[in-house]
């Protein structure tokens, strides 16, 4: 029997529409970065150098250069307005007293100049060296270890010149010290609490 023409006609229609062919599976390269002993786990983080870099040594030489002048600019204001052991109150017990102190911070190890030039030299070099190897481990890490290594510079300057330096800020029974004392105990602080913050452990992310 014949099939009805409206049937043919939709059958040839359908037989001449081309049809969509499977399309071959195409594999993704396994891209990989380093290399591990065995050739298959893949890396996905590189480690990144902690090393300093060209901004962090510019910034440092600017914070210890900063540190040298203003120390070396107040020793010399001091040391041209009053005497060895003079003494102009301020505020409170706080006062501007003229010390010559020929060991380290606040009057200690007065007797051994050249052990105490000798320790500040192997500490400003063990610093440089450190901050070589780490100095972009933070971006506050300039600024802590410039602070100490300008009041060493300033301080080892002045001993090796003058075989002293000059003390002058005085409070209350607190030793005299001057402004390179300050920056080192600033930067120390600065140091340790940027190592602090670098060290902790990361904590892992709240669930939703």
């Amino acid at each position: 029997m014949e099939r009805p023409l409206h049937r043919r006609r939709a059958e040839t229609r359908a037989l001449s529409v081309p049809q969509p062919q499977p399309q071959p599976t195409r594999r993704v390269p396994d891209v990989r970065v380093g290399s591990t002993p065995d050739g298959l786990a893949p890396i996905s983080v590189a480690e990144r150098s902690l090393a300093a870099g060209r901004s962090q040594w510019a910034a440092l030489t600017a914070v210890v250069a900063a540190a040298v002048a203003a120390d070396q600019a107040t020793k010399h204001l001091v040391g041209a307005s009053l005497y060895v052991g003079e003494r102009v109150g301020v505020v409170g017990p706080f006062s501007i007293h003229r010390v010559e102190n020929s060991g380290i911070a606040f009057g200690l190890f007065a007797s051994a100049t050249s052990i105490v030039i000798f320790l500040t030299a192997i500490a400003v070099i063990w610093m440089l060296g450190f901050f070589a190897r780490s100095g972009g481990r933070h971006p506050v890490l300039p600024v802590g270890l410039g602070l100490i290594l300008g009041g060493s510079l300033s301080n080892l300057v002045d001993r090796v010149r003058l075989g002293h330096v000059t003390d002058f800020l005085d409070i209350g029974p607190w030793p005299a010290f001057n402004l390179a004392d300050s920056f080192i105990v600033a930067g120390v602080a600065v140091l340790v609490a940027t190592l602090m913050a670098v060290d902790r452990p990361a904590r892992p992310p709240a669930r939703p």
